[in-house]
């Protein structure tokens, strides 16, 4: 994808994508989501204005509803029906972006790698920036896409799961990083889903995914991200799965180790979600 935001790979300005909305191999995704106790919704918010030409993407229903856990990966045949069926194919651009600026698209554009699509981007501050600089917007009903064809080919070494973090815990190795809030992290706020502990997988080390941000939204430069990695005791010379309370800002991370080109990292879908739930995982809160 030539000529991205100071030419990171993964980025796109607004500038970038205001210039391209008429052309017909980008397709825009509004990715919003937002935690439970947020007060917000997506599609509503989506529903009433948008990029032009956006179609939206929900995160709870293109995924695996038989996990037991929210918006988990879904099988690759799911992933590429939704796909077709939004008009989304094979040899397209993808540009994503979220309400809050980057919260949510991070984990669109993760799994659209996952699923063997490379050519995908996120917009860089979100809609708040779009909105800020004036540019345009529409809302109503959206117009239909011509259904295309979009071939997913599943990389099971992007996804980790429970067993996977046990094992990492026993060895030292991958390490883990946590997306959540310090005060998360060391069970001194509560968790904002119901019945799951506070605290954090031993030995993990908390990189809070808004310390990879400016104020606006945008990502800091690539020479900031990985100062911040360093500072929370990550070697960028190891592995990494990141992970956070329900795998959505996990990839926040794992944009911030691709855009430092740390390629050896992964996400662990069920995250706190699905560690915090269980009385039988260890738990640590220093």
């Amino acid at each position: 994808m030539p000529t991205l935001l100071d030419e990171r790979e993964n980025l796109v300005s607004t500038q970038w994508l205001e210039q391209r909305l008429d052309a017909p191999d980008i397709v825009i995704i509004d990715a919003s989501y937002y935690l439970p106790d947020a007060g917000r919704n997506g599609r509503q918010e989506y529903d009433e204005q948008r990029i032009p030409g956006a179609v939206f993407f929900d995160i709870d229903e293109i995924s695996d509803d038989t996990s037991g856990l929210p918006h988990t990966m879904p099988p690759p045949e799911k992933f590429s029906s939704r796909m077709r069926s939004m008009g989304i194919g094979d040899g397209m651009r993808v540009v994503v972006y979220d309400g809050a600026g980057l919260f949510s698209a991070a984990r669109v554009w993760w799994m659209f790698r996952t699923f063997g699509h490379t050519d995908v981007a996120i917009l860089d501050g979100g809609f708040p920036k779009w909105l800020a600089e004036g540019l345009p917007v529409e809302d109503g009903p959206p117009l239909q896409r011509q259904p295309r064809h979009m071939t997913a080919r599943y990389s099971a070494s992007s996804v980790r799961d429970k067993q996977d973090i046990f094992s990492a815990i026993e060895t030292g190795s991958p390490q883990i990083a946590d997306a959540r809030s310090p005060g998360r992290f060391s069970a001194a706020e509560p968790e904002p889903r119901a019945g799951m502990r506070g605290g954090h997988m031993p030995g993990a080390r908390n990189v809070h995914y808004k310390t990879l941000l400016n104020e606006n939204g945008t990502l800091k430069p690539t020479e900031a991200i990985t100062r911040v990695f360093e500072d929370a005791g990550i070697d960028l010379t190891r592995p990494v799965i990141t992970t956070c309370g329900s795998g959505v800002t996990a990839a926040i991370l794992t944009l911030g180790l691709t855009l430092t080109g740390h390629s050896a990292n992964s996400l662990y879908d069920g995250s706190w979600v699905e560690w915090g739930s269980d009385p039988d995982t260890p738990v640590e809160t220093d």
